[in-house]
């Protein structure tokens, strides 16, 4: 086992410089920039604001006459302005060498600072990461709670009137976004049109600091619960197909069908024999499916509830070419979802001995 651990963190480095590579490019290859945002936000703001802009990038003294200023802004942007631009957000170099110092510097986990936020790339994450933790967290708990016995019981009821009608229900989390639910619930619950039971801003309260800790912790669900619920109904459909149908094949196995003429009980052979072998695809993916709950699927969420995390981080800086953000969280996540991946794998071992990665390797 330990050998295929080595390969697998030794494979995750050509990955995660190919991930790289690949996004790298696709950005070189896209329009605008950085520069060309800062020019463009000059040349909507006039003549002006664009002569005072150019005179303290490039460096030039405060007691330069109005009207020189104004005559370079009025025949358009200065070159040198231009040049003190691509300067500071590091395109007076050429793209590989851009490519290496910033794969350099990653390597130390050094993922420099924002464009416009004047803040780390590391402070924005770890300022943003309560909220996504906590949709991620609980939205797979949640989901898990919920999928894995539905499942068991829709499985263990196949053709009945229970299997049908909940089926029906898992066709609506099948077909309605989350996003949808979101706004449904605000709508139903959070002052749209009916009740104003929840808060619609923010993770907690303005005065959280100054609850009792009991106060903090159902302030806290107060304002967790209508996002986490429309994260779940959009999301545990289907966990709950792949439950039952992992419990649907063990059913119909021969050591099923032992068990029961040995005169083992219904709930013996279910929890005894045929739960571990089902739940081996489920309960593995656990580690995958909170990573892609955590950084892939809350954007719309956020915005929803205006929640200040990830997904808003990443579609904010992707917007403003916010390039240390962009791949700096890139680097981050990608590195994180390959050791889950690994973690993943582990997992099946843990809950079946029997299977051996080496063995099926060699």
């Amino acid at each position: 086992m330990r050998a295929y651990i080595l390969r697998r963190l030794l494979l995750m480095i050509p990955t995660l410089f190919g991930i790289m590579v690949l996004n790298f490019l696709i950005v070189q290859a896209a329009p605008g920039g950085p520069v060309e945002r800062v020019l463009a936000q000059l040349r909507g703001h006039g003549i002006e604001a664009t002569a005072r802009f150019a005179g303290s990038a490039a460096g030039e003294a405060a007691s330069a006459p109005a009207a020189t200023e104004a005559s370079r802004g009025a025949r358009g942007i200065d070159p040198a302005l231009v040049r003190e631009l691509e300067r500071m957000y590091g395109f007076d170099k050429p793209p590989l060498e851009r490519f290496l110092d910033m794969m350099g510097n990653y390597l130390t986990f050094d993922f420099g600072t924002s464009f416009y936020q004047d803040r780390t790339v590391v402070e924005l994450v770890l300022d943003k990461m309560p909220v996504s933790i906590s949709l991620g967290l609980w939205t797979t708990l949640l989901v898990y709670l919920v999928s894995i016995p539905l499942g068991i019981a829709k499985a263990v009821r196949d053709g009945s009137r229970f299997d049908l009608w909940t089926s029906s229900v898992i066709i609506v989390g099948y077909a309605v976004p989350s996003f949808l639910f979101a706004v449904l619930l605000v709508v139903l619950f959070a002052g749209g049109s009916f009740l104003d039971w929840f808060p619609l801003r923010g993770l907690v309260s303005e005065n959280w600091h100054e609850l009792s800790w009991p106060a903090r912790i159902a302030d806290y669900f107060w304002h967790i619960t209508l996002p986490v619920l429309s994260m779940v109904i959009g999301g545990f459909a289907g966990l709950t197909m792949l439950t039952k149908n992992a419990f649907l094949e063990e059913i119909h196995k021969h050591y099923v069908l032992t068990a029961r003429a040995k005169g083992l009980t219904e709930r013996r052979v279910l929890y005894g024999h045929v739960f571990r072998n089902a739940m081996l695809l489920v309960v593995a993916g656990f580690p995958s499916a909170f990573v892609g709950i955590l950084f892939t699927g809350s954007l719309l969420i956020e915005v929803i509830f205006s929640l200040d995390g990830l997904g808003l981080l990443g579609f904010e800086a992707a917007i403003n070419r916010d390039y240390p953000v962009m791949f700096g969280t890139l680097y981050f996540f990608t590195l994180l979802g390959l050791v889950m991946n690994l973690v993943g794998d582990l997992m099946y071992v843990l809950i079946d001995p029997r299977i051996d990665f080496e063995r099926r390797e060699g």
